[in-house]
């Protein structure tokens, strides 16, 4: 991806839960931590729909798990985020930085 690409506020969202998920961060658990952390319900398509992006961005990698007996035998996919992933949050947050600098967001601009 080139240098100039943000992430968007959901996949940002994801991103960070990853990282904060470490070797345990898969579907589900991101899903529970971002509600958990943003007070938001998300559904587990949408997860799932960014996370593919994600890695198809080169943003994420995925690999299987060792199948469950809880899960029927199914493994599960876990994510970890790579060092590209890694430079477009921090590009993301020096963007979004930069935008609220000198802002006093206390008050209403409308």
């Amino acid at each position: 991806m080139a240098d100039h690409d943000f992430l968007g506020e959901f996949e940002h969202i994801i991103v960070l839960a990853l990282l904060r998920l470490q070797d345990q961060a898969y579907g589900v658990t991101v899903r529970r931590e971002i509600e958990s952390r943003t007070r938001r319900e998300v559904s587990i398509g949408a997860v799932y729909a960014t996370l593919d992006r994600l890695e198809r961005k080169g943003y994420v990698k995925s690999h299987r798990g060792d199948p469950t007996p809880e899960r029927g035998g199914r493994s599960k996919r876990f994510f970890r985020v790579t060092a590209t992933g890694v430079a477009a949050v921090n590009r993301t947050q020096r963007a979004l930085h930069r935008m609220t600098e000198g802002l006093d967001l206390t008050r209403s601009y409308a």
